[in-house]
């Protein structure tokens, strides 16, 4: 009679029948390399990030970044939702930038529609957009800063001034990180009472706070040691690597959309785009530093001239059918140029939509600024390209 082992039935069900696109070969090693995993539950990863490294002793010789952990069909649930309903899943994005992923989304729908939202309204979404900008860069200049290994900085940057900016958002539209604030056509709120003088003392101290960051890890020496010099792109490879956003302007590139092609009210107020030189880790630290001074500026500039007036363009209903045609609206993200291109047949739902998330592409040059450098460089590297995982996957 034929016995059968059960341990071995048992193994031959769990052992799937393929491998990973990523799962490396043990044929491509050479006697001094082996294959390390980095993730996907490392904490430096800032989310669910695995990256497969060739080592050679402590030296990089192949990166494969491997995405997908963080996936939820976020442009397919688009297509069973109406305009205004799918307007909650972009929070959920860059979560920690959703105002502007509000803002990107409602002015594609607004292009499609041909609407155009009210003067007040203009400015609320600059006002709204440059602090949540800052608020982003507080959790990169705080993770960044443990990543390295100073964690003093994080308590200020995480746990104070970005909470002054959530206690603003707070009040103004009762949440604190999934805002869904900004509104096909206009917002969804007026300021609060006293909301406006809240948001001015907060410019003074948070560029107060500055000049502490600074001391603490802008110049430490354990910092700049870590960091300059570190994992470089050059101009050219990161024009052709589609990077943009405070990453591409490290390198020396100055494009800003606000600038150079200003949506909404951008060319009314004064600023310049922060640039760095080298185009290594501290540039692209320093950089986002700097852009905390630049949103300050602007907010400011927007508050002082802020006009009275509606908040929501009129006859604007919750159920919304745009005529058939497409559109494609980008804005000057936290992490660079975020765009949504939308086609519409007509009906109350997205026939079909894509988002351009500025992370996903910024991330794509891993793989590349990687090789050369050692294993206790790649937090410093991965960490300075400030990528959120919820925009990576989708």
């Amino acid at each position: 009679m034929k016995t059968t082992d059960s341990n071995n039935v048992q193994n031959e069900r769990v052992t799937p029948p393929f491998r990973s696109p990523v799962t490396p070969d043990e044929g491509e090693l050479s006697e001094n390399e082996l294959w390390l995993n980095m993730g996907p539950q490392h904490p430096s990863t800032h989310g669910v990030l695995r990256v497969v490294l060739k080592m050679e002793g402590e030296i990089i010789r192949e990166a494969r970044p491997d995405v997908g952990y963080l996936h939820r069909g976020v442009e397919k649930l688009a297509e069973n939702r109406t305009y205004s309903q799918f307007n909650i899943l972009t929070d959920r994005n860059d979560y920690l930038a959703s105002m502007l992923n509000n803002w990107a989304y409602c002015l594609s729908v607004e292009k499609l529609l041909g609407v155009r939202a009210p003067e007040r309204a203009e400015y609320l979404r600059v006002i709204v957009g440059e602090l949540n900008r800052i608020a982003s860069h507080l959790v990169f200049i705080g993770t960044f800063g443990i990543d390295i290994g100073a964690f003093t900085p994080f308590l200020y940057a995480f746990g104070r001034e970005r909470e002054m900016v959530l206690d603003l958002f707070e009040r103004l539209c009762g949440a604190r990180l999934t805002y869904n604030y900004i509104r096909i056509g206009g917002v969804m709120a007026d300021l609060p009472d006293g909301w406006g003088d809240q948001a001015r003392s907060f410019i003074p101290h948070m560029r107060r706070c500055l000049k502490e960051y600074d001391d603490l890890l802008t110049y430490n020496p354990i910092f700049l040691d870590r960091t300059k010099g570190i994992g470089a792109i050059p101009k050219d490879k990161a024009v052709s690597y589609g990077l943009s956003g405070p990453n591409l302007r490290a390198s020396g590139v100055s494009t800003d959309l606000r600038k150079d092609e200003p949506y909404g009210i951008y060319d009314r107020f004064q600023f310049k785009p922060a640039v760095g030189t080298t185009g290594d880790t501290w540039d692209r630290y320093f950089v986002r530093r700097l852009e905390i001074e630049e949103s300050l500026n602007i907010v400011e500039q927007a508050l002082n001239s802020l006009p009275e007036g509606d908040i929501l363009a009129k006859g604007q209903r919750p159920t919304v059918r745009p005529p058939v045609g497409e559109s494609y609206a980008q804005i000057e993200g936290a992490r660079g140029w975020l765009g949504i291109y939308l086609v519409s047949d007509g009906t109350e739902r997205p026939y079909r939509l894509h988002v351009r998330g500025p992370s996903f592409i910024n991330l794509t040059i891993l793989q590349e600024m990687l090789k050369g450098w050692k294993i206790a460089d790649v937090v410093a590297i991965l960490g300075s390209l400030d990528v959120v995982l919820g925009e990576v996957d989708r």
